[in-house]
């Protein structure tokens, strides 16, 4: 894929000449289209030309303001964001606080759960959205069956039965719109399989006709409902002494994408399953999620992720013992795992986690094996050390988030999972400029507030 608009700023920074700029165009343009010399020179003329004009709008006073960013000097490769590690928390939570207009809510993103949720009329409305892998692009199908899944399980774990729904797809212009259709088939299996219909959606082009290309981005988000608030599962109600159960997992989408480019077709397969689901409905059929504190899916940043951003939350410790912990993983998924040299304690599992006081451990435990989920105790949680910790053969071990998730296919390796020497620099630059950020909404708020007056 090729951003037009992209390489043409990038070309211009760095002061080339408009004959330049326009021939990296025509051959970039001549890759994907194909067209006459004659219409390809035209079409990058066009683009040049709208670029430039967009460029020029930046400098006006009447709009700088509200064209203008505040950049940082950082990136998304600098912060790891999507790699759910130290990085991408970091910017999580810069989002979370943007996103802070002071109306109340039950779970807000500073919460930083797996859902957030708002007290209805009647019933408290559980919502959830989570965006396709990146490298599933080109397996639409099992990309639209695992966000689908995905975005279900964060509303099942708040304690919320999912009632509707919704995705947003965008597709490259030259993407074959069968692409589309495949990914729809995911969700819609997903869909009749659980019984929830998907009743909305949105779809457009990558960056419409400045960008070129197959590439597919897409989300899917869920909403659900449950009757009171104290029934919610969140984070922060996790208590030291309470249980850690967890259910057996073989992975979504990240342990599919490392099945695909690492050569294993055997492995797909056992990701295709609706065991999570299956779980958290027996939960809720046994009237048993008034028992536990929360539930939370062993996702992205793996359980290191996941474990130490619940002991921030709760200010809380939490132990996992390693030999109850490996049995629950998916045999054929943790082989390949280790035959990659891949550390399975950061990558997405999608095991479900059950926090809930000891007294109720054996009755869920009996539940969930009654329906032939495999399950069992495999941590505690702590007062103190306030920090997730892995017992292993006797040995303690720090269960700590690295700045990037584990590294799961080639490229990943390369890139490494270590943070940039720079790493304090980058991230005193980014929270600047999200500072920068909510100083300029409220500067539009003003200003329309005195427009509306």
């Amino acid at each position: 894929m090729a951003d037009l608009e992209g390489l043409i700023k990038r070309l211009h920074a760095k002061k080339c000449s408009q004959e330049e700029i326009l021939s990296r165009l025509v051959d970039e343009i001549k890759i994907y289209k194909d067209l006459s010399d004659a219409e390809v020179l035209e079409l990058a003329n066009a683009v040049f030309s709208d670029t430039m004009t967009a460029i020029n709008q930046r400098t006006s006073k009447k709009v700088a303001d509200i064209l203008n960013y505040p950049e940082c000097g950082a990136s998304m490769h600098d912060l790891g964001v999507g790699c759910r590690g130290e990085g991408d928390f970091f910017v999580h939570r810069l989002l979370a606080k943007i996103s802070d207009v002071g109306v109340n809510t039950i779970l807000g993103p500073g919460a930083q759960d797996d859902a957030g949720a708002v007290k209805g009329k009647h019933d408290v409305i559980v919502i959830s959205v989570d965006g396709t892998h990146s490298r599933l692009t080109e397996f639409p199908f099992i990309a639209g069956f695992h966000v689908t899944r995905a975005t279900m399980r964060d509303v099942y774990i708040k304690g919320a039965k999912p009632l509707a729904l919704l995705t947003d797809l965008h597709l490259a212009d030259d993407g074959d719109v069968g692409k589309l259709f495949d990914f729809m088939a995911g969700i819609r299996t997903v869909s009749k399989l659980t019984g929830v219909p998907l009743v909305a959606g949105s779809t457009l082009r990558i960056g419409g006709d400045m960008v070129i290309g197959t590439r597919f981005v897409s989300c899917v988000g869920a909403v659900g409902v449950v009757r009171e608030p104290h029934l919610i599962a969140a984070r922060a109600k996790v208590k030291p002494g309470d249980d850690i159960i967890m259910t057996e997992g073989a992975g979504g989408g990240t342990i599919a994408t490392t099945a695909i480019y690492g050569g294993r077709p055997e492995v797909i397969m056992e990701t295709l399953n609706l065991q999570f689901i299956k779980a958290c409905e027996i939960l809720m059929e046994g009237n048993l999620f008034k028992k536990i504190h929360t539930a939370t899916d062993w996702t992205n940043g793996g359980l290191r992720g996941d474990c130490n951003e619940i002991c921030k939350t709760a200010n809380v410790g939490i132990k996992i013992y390693e030999d109850k912990l490996e049995k629950l993983v998916n045999p054929t998924v943790l082989k390949m795992l280790r035959d990659f040299k891949i550390d399975y304690l950061g990558v997405s599992i999608d095991s479900l986690l059950i926090f809930n006081p000891p007294k109720y451990s054996e009755e869920i435990l009996w539940a969930l094996r009654k329906a032939k989920i495999k399950c069992d105790v495999i941590g505690t949680v702590v007062d103190t050390p306030k920090r997730a910790e892995l017992i292993s053969d006797g040995e303690i071990k720090s269960l700590q988030p690295l700045y990037r998730e584990a590294a799961y296919t080639k490229v990943k390796k390369l890139v490494g999972e270590e943070s940039p020497l720079n790493k304090e620099e980058l991230m005193k630059r980014t929270a600047k400029a999200a500072q920068q950020s909510i100083e300029k909404s409220e500067r539009i708020i003003k200003m329309l507030s005195l427009r509306e007056a």
